[in-house]
């Protein structure tokens, strides 16, 4: 595979030969995630999370209510179960996150597409909002390597401010620091992209003809955010709910084969319903004895997916008398996937690339 970082920088034509060499000019396609913490240790669940919890994309309450109690009591306390939690998931082998790993194998999937189409004219990487490897320290890469042309790649399907806003912020405060700062593109929500809706039904129609007894119903869980957020214009629920809809329509199902709910909720306000963890068991209780969920919100399975998804959600609705419960994973490297992801770079690299 060519390492598009190797190429020797040049004096440019006409230039005196005291001038600064410089690389051949190329795209940069940066792939970003939300982040993960190093280790599951005390300090380093509690780096991240203070990273993260700090926020204001995230929690956007006044800073003097705020930092104190997250400070003093949520950091206290919140890294060791937190830890716990990501224990249970961790890659012991790779000594890192489901996340880390998947991303990692997305972006080699993505680089394998890009160079076999541009060749020597990309390079492919990926970065974490929180942690790392850092949106700067990638920036500073690409930049080094002679990209005069970024595209940014929030691997969000759905647009949220705590999710692709944030991470973009963190791209435009990189770009600050830079001397000679590259022309950038900031890919947008995916969430209706044809190509990514049908890997979504590929995905569920296997899991469903591999099952031993068809699931009465597909719960469609999506990483909630407070309604607050929705009635001051984000529009990250309606663009769920229409991921829903398509993937129904995709399908060929009925309005009662399929059902959206929202998950990880956090803090004392209402967030957008209905809960996810409690959907779960009224279904269980109505009679829904054998359910599917999966996570369309999600492009890798991570720690709301493979600890709360399957177990906390899982819990709820075994403990209301539910029997069966598949968890549908995330598309993560599945060829469909990567396809897909593929064909919006292409389209976001227009003009910029033959």
């Amino acid at each position: 595979m060519f390492d598009s970082t190797n190429q020797e920088a040049v004096c440019p034509v006409h230039a005196p030969s005291d001038h600064p060499h410089v690389k051949p000019a190329k795209v940069g396609i940066l792939l970003a995630n939300l982040g993960t913490p190093d280790a599951t240790d005390y300090w380093s669940m509690r780096r991240y999370l203070g990273e993260f919890l700090s926020d204001k994309r995230v929690v956007d309450y006044s800073a003097w209510l705020w930092q104190p109690l997250l400070q003093l009591v949520i950091l206290t306390k919140r890294p060791f179960s937190s830890g716990a939690a990501y224990k249970s998931i961790w890659n012991e082998e790779a000594n890192e996150s489901p996340l880390l790993t998947i991303t990692k194998q997305q972006t080699a999937g993505i680089k394998d597409r890009m160079q076999s189409r541009y060749g020597d004219r990309v390079m492919v990487d990926y970065c974490m909002r929180y942690g790392n490897p850092s949106t700067k320290s990638k920036v500073r890469e690409m930049v080094e390597a002679g990209c005069q042309k970024i595209i940014f790649f929030p691997l969000y399907p759905h647009y949220a401010g705590a999710t692709s806003a944030t991470a973009n912020d963190q791209l435009f405060r990189a770009l600050m620091e830079e001397k000679w700062q590259p022309s950038v593109r900031t890919v947008p929500a995916y969430f209706e992209e044809p190509a990514y809706i049908d890997a979504l039904a590929q995905s569920i129609e296997r899991a469903y003809a591999d099952a031993e007894k068809r699931p009465d119903i597909l719960v469609c869980s999506y990483h909630g955010v407070p309604k607050r957020y929705l009635m001051e214009g984000d529009p990250y629920h309606c663009q769920c709910q229409k991921t829903t809809r398509l993937l129904k329509e995709r399908l060929g199902w009925s309005d009662t084969e399929i059902t959206t709910t929202f998950q990880s909720r956090f803090g004392p306000e209402e967030w957008l319903q209905p809960y996810t963890v409690e959907e779960v068991a009224r279904l269980a209780e109505k009679g829904k004895k054998n359910i599917a969920v999966c996570a369309p919100a999600f492009s890798a399975d991570c720690i709301e997916t493979l600890e709360e998804i399957n177990e906390e959600i899982k819990e709820s609705f075994e403990e209301a008398g539910g029997r069966d419960f598949l968890y549908i994973p995330c598309l993560n490297d599945d060829d469909a996937h990567l396809s897909a992801l593929g064909g919006i770079i292409e389209d976001n690299l227009a003009g910029w690339l033959d």
